[in-house]
């Protein structure tokens, strides 16, 4: 009896502490700072260099057949082949 006692505490206790650590009473996890205008001319600076090196990027034209390198083209011989 006495020994179940002692578990059930302990469980208790182990349980009690992680319910314990997830509160963040007086710990800021994501404080929100002032936003000044430094960061703003920073954040806009870079989203501009991003826009330019987006812009460098040549667009590649899709071909609409994916398998259109692994299949052999036709020959100019079974085209003239076809034709006669």
């Amino acid at each position: 009896m006495l020994r179940s006692l002692v578990h059930a505490s302990a469980i208790v206790a182990l349980l009690t502490g992680v319910a314990v650590a997830q509160d963040t009473i007086g710990i800021p996890l994501n404080p929100r700072k002032a936003v000044t205008k430094e960061d703003i001319e920073k954040q806009k600076a870079s989203d501009e260099a991003y826009r330019a090196t987006m812009k460098k990027i040549p667009d590649k034209a899709s071909s609409g057949d994916p398998w259109g390198n692994i299949r052999p083209g036709t020959s100019t011989a079974a085209k003239n082949k076809q034709r006669q």
